[in-house]
């Protein structure tokens, strides 16, 4: 049982890259610990020198910075497989901080382990280095999206990506996905008031796109989201196959 606590991340990477089975063992073997965080627990801190990465195994996560008089930015919000502070492997000192949205399982892997995986299996080694090119390229479309999307879209095209990374992983149920994200969280990744999301939330719901039962989303006009939201899940760089 223990052998597959890691699976999530090979589940993960196999969105991304093809994985021989020696190698996703090769995965599956590195050694870890297993903490349950609380909701709203911090990870890992802006400052922090971390001496190993996480992997999120269940729950949700997000990046933030605080600026001055304590306003927050949400920087993305991360899911199942998601290693969000792969970059502290070769970057020494955290830039922002990440934090746990719900009670989250999250696996911490030595860096020296992940860089001895890396030097031994160069595939994996690729695997890892491309999930950190897409990671970039979500950073390029959030900014595109806050920056020049009107309010409605920016909602629409962040609960299309979120869908579509879910999806990806065999998470969804269909078309309904799990979002355990408040409206003022929301407001704090898309530079918006909580009363604009909110706003946004029922104009979405009255055109018939979404609705949204207890911490989910379901879909109802799926190419209708698309539309509004201006989104093109090229930026994903997600292989057709699991789509």
């Amino acid at each position: 049982m223990t052998a597959h606590i890691l699976h999530p991340l090979v589940r993960k990477l196999q969105t991304v890259f093809d994985l021989s089975e020696k190698e996703k063992e090769a995965v599956l073997t590195l050694p870890f610990l297993v903490r349950e965080l609380k909701a709203g627990q911090d990870i890992v801190r802006e400052q922090d020198r971390p001496s190993q990465c996480c992997v999120i195994l269940d729950g949700f996560a997000f990046r933030y910075k605080i600026f001055d008089e304590g306003r927050r930015q949400i920087l993305s919000f991360h899911i199942p497989g998601d290693i969000p502070d792969l970059q502290s492997l070769h970057l020494e000192v955290m830039d922002h901080s990440l934090a746990t949205l719900v009670p989250t399982r999250v696996a911490f892997i030595p860096h020296h382990a992940l860089q001895a995986l890396l030097h031994a299996e160069p595939k994996i080694a690729g695997a890892f280095w491309r999930e950190a090119l897409i990671d970039a390229s979500i950073f390029r479309e959030w900014v595109g999206n806050i920056g020049r999307r009107p309010a409605l879209a920016r909602l629409a095209h962040v609960l299309c990506e979120i869908f579509t990374r879910i999806r990806a992983l065999g998470l969804s149920d269909d078309h309904s996905f799990p979002l355990p994200v408040t409206q003022e969280e929301l407001a704090d990744a898309m530079g918006l008031s909580t009363v604009h999301v909110n706003r946004m939330m029922m104009e979405l719901r009255a055109g018939g796109l979404i609705r949204t039962p207890r911490r989910a989303i379901i879909i109802e006009n799926w190419e209708g989201l698309k539309e509004v939201g201006q989104f093109d899940p090229a930026y994903l760089h997600i292989r057709r196959s699991v789509l």
